[in-house]
């Protein structure tokens, strides 16, 4: 099996956020849940630009589109 191209740290570095495993770990704990009904690029927690690149990233089925699920996952 092929190893993810990106990392969960390389996601956070990407939309310009802290990228400690602490500082991850306190924003899944913060913005969790995440309503089932609402897809991870419409949360309200993200910039414009943050949401743009999840969506793009999703849609595209982008080499991001495999942590992009992980942090999905993550904040259900």
């Amino acid at each position: 099996m092929e190893q993810p191209v990106h990392s969960l740290p390389g996601l956070f570095s990407q939309l310009g956020l802290p990228d400690s495993s602490e500082d991850i770990d306190a924003f899944i704990e913060e913005h969790q849940p995440l309503p089932k009904a609402m897809s991870l690029a419409e949360a309200p927690f993200w910039t414009e630009a943050q949401a743009a690149f999840i969506h793009q990233a999703l849609n595209e089925d982008a080499d991001w589109a495999e942590v992009v699920d992980e942090l999905n996952t993550r904040l259900r």
